[in-house]
């Protein structure tokens, strides 16, 4: 059976109602590989023999978004929600020159044709529904011109005709072809891995928005170790993410990493992400150690070890320079950032002072900072003593002790007597630092406090004050 949800809905409508004009109308790619390996599709794609023009007068709201290529975005309505539909005419595509999109297209008639120019055969599977049989294997009613049934089966991802001339035409498919075997726990077909191999330098011309997209799929999809397993076995991580490839064969401390040099450890840790994570963890867990290549040391002598001196601030140089080449928003990249300038901060949580804790617990997404530490760990040691202080602090600890209302403010010292300087940005963040030591809890407390600590700052405040009005 197939879902009844209102994706699948409006797609049916339209099979419908092209049908009833006599043309030839599946439901295509991804959502007929969804429903064969027992997946819930997010939406419904239709390839139909009607050409965009037919399209476009069959239904009331259309958009031709891409009726140059023969695509057309039908918009129905369910349950009182839009739903679109992505409806595409059956063609065969000219030359892509620019490694993306043809340069031109012949519709045809034929939909075996039109599989033809797909990407991987597990997405060159066409589905009529109205061929349902009920009690039948949804299997029947499949139009499986490529073998796209026997590589489900066989759990293989391979690329339809010749694997060189589909990632010429669209050179991004090599990622996404790491990216789908990841997900679905697929071997690329030796072929189409050593096209890949080959033609790896060419994802160079792939826009970075595209790669970074394609990236972050593959880091929150569960399958992120995976998948850059499979980036490095193609070679497709020295284009995409060279610095990734220098965490290779770097060692590490024995005592501390018994798993094995930065990259295994990386490797570790992406493993632990889950579905559905957010980009943010997920290139932090990535990026955390990446500057340790470039700050390793060797042990000096007998006694000594491995270090990696200064490798959180050149990690975050490092991954600035990755964030600004792939065009992540400001946004993500501060919280990347984030992540990994503070993720050894743990080590000392248990011996800082009430007031510290208090501001790393301020860090924005402080959740997200605990789950990379515990990832941390489970990808070394498997000590958790840091991680389990720091959240059951954090997490027991009431908003009004870590972020206070202020006892004091400027116009508070104001009307004390001080004149606005410099120094009030001091007297402030001593006043705050006594609140979460929890020494103080009052103004008048507050208050007490700076005139013991600041009264020469008072005084000579309060001469000038008098010297401005004499």
């Amino acid at each position: 059976m197939i879902p009844a949800s209102p994706q699948f809905v409006a797609a049916q409508r339209i099979l419908q109602k092209l049908h009833a004009k006599g043309y030839q109308a599946y439901l295509a790619g991804g959502c007929v590989r969804d429903l064969l390996l027992g997946r819930e599709p997010k939406d419904y794609d239709v390839a139909t023999s009607a050409t965009p023009e037919i399209v476009l007068d069959l239904f009331p709201r259309t958009f031709a978004v891409g009726a140059h290529f023969g695509v057309v975005l039908v918009s129905d309505e369910i349950d009182g929600a839009p739903v679109l539909t992505e409806v595409a005419t059956f063609r065969h595509d000219g030359a892509y020159s620019d490694g993306r999109r043809p340069d031109a297209v012949r519709y045809t008639l034929s939909a075996e044709e039109d599989v033809q120019r797909r990407d991987f055969t597990i997405n060159g599977l066409l589905l009529n529904p109205a061929e349902i049989v009920a009690g039948s294997d949804l299997r029947d009613a499949v139009l499986d011109s490529v073998g796209g049934l026997s590589d489900l089966d066989a759990g293989v991802l391979r690329a339809i005709g010749r694997a060189e001339l589909r990632f010429d035409e669209d050179q991004l498919r090599m990622l996404r072809a790491v990216r789908f075997a990841a997900r679905f726990g697929f071997e690329i077909e030796a072929g189409t891995q050593m096209a890949m191999r080959s033609l790896a330098y060419k994802i160079e011309s792939v826009s970075l928005e595209r790669v970074r997209e394609e990236l972050t799929r593959m880091l929150t999809e569960g399958h992120a170790r995976r998948a850059f397993e499979l980036l490095d076995a193609t070679g497709l991580l020295e284009y995409v993410l060279p610095e990734a490839t220098r965490m290779k064969g770097v060692e590490q401390p024995p005592q501390y990493h018994p798993e094995g040099d930065v990259w295994v450890h990386t490797l570790m840790l992406l493993e632990q992400l889950e579905a559905g994570c957010s980009m943010t963890l997920a290139w932090g867990a990535l990026l955390h150690d990446i500057g340790k290549p470039a700050t390793y040391q060797p042990p000096a002598g007998p006694g000594d070890r491995i270090r990696f001196n200064g490798h959180v601030e050149v990690g975050v140089r490092i991954g600035a320079e990755i964030c600004r080449r792939l065009r992540f928003s400001n946004d993500e990249t501060e919280q990347v950032l984030a992540l990994v300038q503070n993720h050894m901060r743990f080590a000392d949580a248990d011996r800082m002072k009430a007031s510290t804790l208090k501001r790393f617990f301020r860090l924005e997404r402080f959740p997200e900072h605990l789950a990379l530490h515990r990832m941390d760990c489970m990808a070394s040691s498997g000590n958790l003593d840091h991680y389990n202080f720091a959240a059951e602090r954090y997490w027991n600890m009431p908003v009004e002790e870590v972020s206070p209302a202020p006892l004091l403010t400027g116009r508070d010292l104001i009307a004390a007597g001080y004149v606005p300087g410099t120094a009030f940005k001091t007297i402030l963040h001593a006043v705050e630092e006594a609140q979460l030591e929890g020494s103080i809890r009052s103004t008048e407390e507050a208050l007490a406090l700076v005139r013991a600590q600041f009264h020469l700052a008072a005084d000579a405040a309060t001469d000038r004050k008098n010297e401005s009005t004499s």
